[in-house]
């Protein structure tokens, strides 16, 4: 019985390894080489949100310009990662607004009465 006991302990903890353990160290690895390859120039995130180009590296210390003429120092660990801008999605050609189909629909779903008086 005490054999059936630990033998569901490693399997439990082993499972915890693998689906919670293994992953995390494995992001924490790619970060640190993320970190450890930023150079001047790259386009950064920081964890609080802030989105700016790198203007000086030290060891623990970053100088990130937000804008031009506006710079902050912050911590390496606190980059959250490279910032890559989305595309711009293509236009789709469409030239009619959404409220005139609104508009349209509305009137189709009104009905006169048929004794052909208005209702007030």
């Amino acid at each position: 019985m005490a054999a059936q006991q630990i033998l569901f302990l490693l399997l439990l903890f082993g499972v915890f390894y693998f689906i919670v353990i293994r992953p995390q160290m494995k992001r924490q690895k790619q970060h640190q080489a993320m970190l450890g390859a930023l150079k001047k120039g790259d386009m950064i995130i920081t964890r609080g949100g802030m989105v700016g180009k790198i203007a000086g590296l030290t060891d623990t210390v970053v100088t990130v310009e937000l804008q031009e003429k506006v710079r902050v120092r912050l911590m390496r660990s606190h980059i959250d990662g490279k910032y890559e801008p989305k595309a711009q999605e293509p236009e789709t050609g469409k030239t009619d607004k959404p409220g005139k189909d609104r508009a349209k629909a509305k009137d189709k779903t009104r009905s006169e009465p048929e004794d052909g008086s208005k209702a007030a």
